[in-house]
């Protein structure tokens, strides 16, 4: 085989990689659970590149997170179930009924009209899945392998919809003070170490719900915020490197001052 631009052709080489006894046999071996986490790695890798305003890579990370696409649709052609054709039909489909203002009679003329009228029409479909399941929560249909931000975000967004929120993000920041109270006053007692972890999650859940409140994506500020440490913590390491030292030859107070300078450059 050869490289294509056609779909037809990365169909065709998956297809082979899954044939019993000529097949690959780390993919024959493989089902929808083993591949599930190199979904999630690849999505993760895509939003890196992006992050990192990298087009070239970007273009190399959706090729293989088209890749996971489709060997997940292979693996489901292969017990009957559907096939890639049937996963291009029903995002077709989707894409279609929920865009009535460019493909039906909708006027909604505005990023804010269409989004609204995006969320109205999902809810009807998700409203629609949920009665024929016989799900009646209001959480339900959060995925549960979603990172555990965006998990928090989603389940407090649909709590949210049922009027389970506060209306002021004042208000968010002072649970946020509660909950950094409450892991001080169990610091220090190893018996309750377990008890300071459990206060540290209702931190992290109190703080996504800040950032919602925000209108901000906690995911995305983190990976930020991570990428902002890097940078400053490699600042220090290259300061410390022309004066002949490692991290770990310097002080606290030293790397602290690095810290600043680092911070007050930006």
């Amino acid at each position: 085989m050869t490289p294509s631009r056609d779909i037809g052709r990365l169909l065709g080489i998956m297809a082979a990689l899954r044939t019993p006894k000529t097949g690959c046999p780390w993919d024959l071996a493989q089902n929808f659970s083993t591949i599930a986490p190199y979904t999630l790695e690849e999505a993760y890798e895509v939003a890196d590149a992006i992050a990192r305003d990298d087009l070239a890579d970007l273009k190399e990370e959706l090729g293989d997170l088209l890749l996971q696409v489709v060997f997940h649709a292979r693996m489901a052609e292969e017990q009957g179930v559907f096939d890639f054709g049937d996963v291009v039909q029903t995002i077709t489909e989707k894409l279609l009924r929920r865009h009535p203002h460019v493909f039906g009679d909708e006027r909604s003329h505005t990023p804010q009209a269409v989004e609204g009228l995006w969320e109205r029409i999902k809810a009807q479909e998700k409203a629609a899945r949920k009665a024929k399941a016989g799900e009646d929560s209001a959480l339900a249909g959060v995925p549960v392998a979603l990172p555990a931000l965006t998990r928090a975000l989603k389940l407090q967004a649909k709590a949210s919809k049922v009027g389970f929120d506060w209306n002021d993000p004042r208000a968010v920041l002072r649970k946020i003070r509660e909950e950094a109270d409450e892991i001080e006053a169990v610091l220090g007692d190893e018996a309750t170490a377990a008890a300071a972890a459990a206060e540290v999650g209702d931190l992290l859940f109190a703080a996504v719900n800040l950032a919602r409140h925000l209108r901000a994506d906690p995911e995305a500020v983190l990976r930020q915020t991570n990428q902002k440490f890097e940078r400053r913590f490699g600042s220090i390491e290259r300061t410390l490197a022309a004066r002949g030292k490692a991290p770990q030859d310097a002080t606290l107070a030293e790397m602290n001052a690095l810290w600043d300078e680092a911070k007050a450059l930006e």
